[in-house]
């Protein structure tokens, strides 16, 4: 009898030894399984933050260089109106008579006639033989004509 108690006794305390470490094991198991999630959860975040951060930074930048072009832009049209001006105040003040006796000399003597009211760059053509007027700083030195 004691033998087999002792057996009995024996079987039963393995089975319970063997339940305890089938649950603990268990118990780790279900622990490193949500603790898993917990870091691809956490992984997940920070990814989602890091993509939104970049998506902010390149919206930023595009904002950023759309501003940019568009004070280009309206500096360029500023620019180009000025030049305009500028001509249509020239040729005002030149009159068109004026220009009319330069398109109609001769090509050094329109050269003269332009260098001489201060126009550094034109065409001028009377329809068939046109003058570039261009001069460069090496022209001017040397008092060459363009």
């Amino acid at each position: 009898m004691q033998a087999q108690s002792a057996a009995v006794e024996s079987t039963g305390q393995a089975t319970a030894e063997a339940k305890a470490r089938s649950e603990a094991a268990r118990i780790e198991g279900e622990a490193a399984v949500h603790q898993a999630e917990l870091r691809a959860k956490a992984q997940t975040i920070k990814s989602q933050q890091a993509l939104e951060f970049m998506k902010q930074e390149q919206d930023n930048e595009v904002e950023h260089q759309r501003s940019l072009n568009g004070l280009e832009i309206s500096r360029a049209r500023d620019l180009a109106s000025i030049e305009a001006e500028k001509f249509s105040s020239l040729v005002t003040a030149i009159g068109p008579k004026t220009l009319q006796k330069v398109a109609q000399a001769g090509p050094e003597t329109q050269q003269r006639l332009l260098k001489a009211l201060g126009i550094r760059s034109v065409t001028i053509t009377d329809g068939s033989t046109p003058i570039n007027l261009f001069s460069s700083p090496a022209q001017a030195a040397l008092g060459a004509p363009n």
